[in-house]
């Protein structure tokens, strides 16, 4: 009977002279190459002009990357001021005993081959993104774009995930349950929970509820009826499953929520809000 997973897969694909690649940057330029041709067969079935593929590609591209970087320098590289050598900050008689290495040394940002990015950072590039597109271009709305870059994005979220597990980084605390994993490259010696596994299953599930939403129903007469509701289960599952996983930083531990949670629940009102809104839409329109 299976008691663990012994996890110890190198994280490198194959090397170019001194040029490693990672499972992680492969996982992301697929993703990112698979939602592209999810939008073009979209966009054709809705008869948009053929640039809007094109387009869409560019701007989400730049708009996820950047995002990425920048929300995981932001949120995530707090540290005590005396662990990276520098002083805390007095200021107007208060002290920040937290210090964020990029804000010493932006140009450190620029290096995005040494890892760190963030997924909620991500979701708000895609946003800001969307928010430029359309108004140049699209004029359709936000929700109209999203109802159906979500069924791509969530093929490229599952990619991510994989990444993360090939990295093996970013998993839950220790588990008695037979799926288990191993973390030998990461030190650990006892299972844990595969926790990247579980947020690639709820990106299917996500993925495949959007489609079929698409597909076979309605809702995309009704703009943010899909987009809400995979927010819905993308951010309350990505919530709930952090309660059992390791903090990322120093400076969440001890706290209620750590800085996922805290990230996922304005996605989660706002997928609340798009539903509801949808929805009185659709009845608006049936009842004309």
């Amino acid at each position: 009977m299976l008691s663990a997973i012994v996890w110890n897969v190198d994280p490198v694909a194959f090397s170019i002279g001194s040029l490693q690649v990672r499972w992680y940057g492969i996982c992301w330029a697929v993703g990112i190459y698979l939602c592209y041709l999810v939008q073009v067969h979209l966009y054709k079935h809705d008869k948009c002009p053929q640039d809007w593929a094109d387009k869409i590609f560019t701007y989400m591209t730049l708009g996820v990357i950047i995002g990425a970087r920048l929300g995981h320098c932001w949120f995530y590289e707090w540290h005590e001021a005396e662990l990276l050598g520098l002083e805390p900050v007095h200021f107007l008689g208060l002290t920040f005993n937290y210090r964020n290495p990029y804000i010493e040394h932006p140009l450190e940002l620029l290096k995005i081959w040494q890892g760190g990015l963030a997924s909620h950072g991500g979701a708000i590039g895609l946003i800001i993104a969307a928010l430029i597109l359309d108004r140049k271009h699209f004029h359709k709305g936000i929700p109209w774009i999203f109802d159906r870059l979500v069924i791509g994005i969530a093929i490229t979220a599952t990619l991510i995930r994989f990444g993360n597990l090939m990295n093996s980084e970013i998993y839950g605390f220790p588990t008695d349950m037979p799926w288990g994993f191993i973390f030998v490259r990461d030190g650990q010696t006892v299972p844990c929970h595969p926790t990247q596994i579980y947020e690639m299953l709820y990106c299917i599930v996500a993925g495949v509820v959007s489609a079929l939403m698409y597909w076979k129903t309605d809702a995309a007469k009704y703009p943010g009826i899909i987009f809400g509701i995979w927010l819905i289960i993308v951010f309350f599952t990505r919530f709930m499953l952090e309660f059992i996983k390791f903090d990322q930083e120093l400076f969440e531990q001890g706290h209620l929520l750590n800085m996922g949670q805290w990230l996922s629940i304005p996605f989660i009102i706002w997928g609340i809000y798009l539903i509801v809104n949808g929805v009185r839409h659709a009845r608006r329109e049936l009842n004309k």
